[in-house]
């Protein structure tokens, strides 16, 4: 499944609900969600975290589309490598 076809599969399941809950609202849960991911990673429950890592990009997806953004576009910007220095690896100084 590519990028876009995960975010029209998102919108088909919940973008009714998401968009009439709002931008800022789905923002909220979309940080709850990362929140969660942070709470698995910390503990170290591997067996949570391919479910936590799937709800953050599917609240990502959400987000993304009520604020008209095609992730599989936005993501373009990695094509060439880091955006700043365009290698692959990063050389970027930290």
């Amino acid at each position: 499944m590519t990028v876009a076809e995960f975010q029209r599969l998102i919108e088909d399941i919940y973008f009714a609900k998401d968009s009439a809950r709002g931008l800022h609202a789905s923002f909220a849960w979309l940080v709850e969600e990362v929140g969660e991911l942070a709470r698995a990673i910390r503990h170290g429950d591997r067996g949570n975290l391919s479910e936590e890592f799937a709800d953050v990009f599917a609240w990502l997806c959400t987000t993304a589309s009520i604020a008209g953004v095609e992730l599989e576009e936005a993501v373009q910007r990695y094509r060439e490598g880091c955006p700043k220095c365009h290698g692959t690896p990063c050389k970027c100084p930290e």
